[in-house]
């Protein structure tokens, strides 16, 4: 029934009520998947309960619409509470998203089953250690970064000294060939880093504000989708 076994993290999308500049967020959504994005994940710092759910619900039904419930996936970050309500209302959540402080992702599984997508976001210190380390029975797909400081998502590679670590396009290579499970990775990405992202062989890229705060969401999500195929074709 979920994406666990069918997912796709190349083109990955971050969003909540707080990154569209007061637009409307299912409108952006919409846009994004019909222009090619392939992961959507639902997160927010400031809406309430309610409104994660409704967001999930209205989320999920935007990719039953497109028919692309085989080829989209939807995760919620952190919230195993909201995924659980959102699918009580028969929405298709294929998942969720966790920290290294949120909840274990073994508890996700418990809950979720086993046809979910769990994704984990990998340890900012020790960082290619960690991953060849890591038992990821339970996981799914790593999410890593941040390639350069980021806005919408301040700590992303906070450590615990509260100073942010960034990746380099070689360190980004290295974790994916000590990976044994997809990587994704986000942070600051522009669309200028794609073609040096394509080129360390890393699964995909996540991002917020470079779609969400765009003058037109629908043109930057096109072009950055445009520019993604073509960097992984040369």
């Amino acid at each position: 029934m979920y994406n666990r076994n069918n997912f796709d993290v190349s083109k990955y999308f971050i969003v909540g009520p707080e990154n569209t500049l007061d637009r409307n967020v299912e409108k952006i959504i919409e846009a994004v998947i019909e222009e090619g994005f392939t992961f959507i994940q639902i997160r927010s710092k400031v809406a309430s309960a309610r409104e994660l759910i409704d967001l999930c619900v209205k989320t999920s039904d935007i990719i039953k619409k497109l028919n692309k419930e085989d080829q989209v996936s939807l995760v919620v970050n952190d919230r195993l509470d909201i995924v659980l309500a959102a699918r009580e209302l028969g929405a298709k959540v294929d998942g969720i998203h966790v920290g290294q402080t949120d909840i274990p992702v073994e508890v996700c599984r418990k809950y979720l089953g086993e046809d979910s997508v769990i994704g984990l976001s990998a340890r900012t210190e020790d960082l290619i250690d960690y991953v060849k380390a890591k038992d990821t029975t339970d996981i799914d797909y790593f999410g890593a970064g941040p390639l350069r400081p980021s806005t919408s998502k301040p700590d992303c590679g906070l450590n615990d000294n509260g100073e942010i670590i960034t990746r380099s396009f070689e360190e980004i290579k290295i974790l994916k060939e000590s990976s044994d499970i997809p990587v994704v990775l986000g942070g600051g990405v522009k669309i200028f880093d794609l073609k040096d992202l394509a080129d360390t062989g890393v699964d995909g890229f996540f991002l917020i504000s470079a779609i969400s705060q765009a003058d037109d969401p629908r043109l930057a999500a096109r072009n950055i989708c445009k520019e993604w195929e073509k960097s992984i074709r040369k």
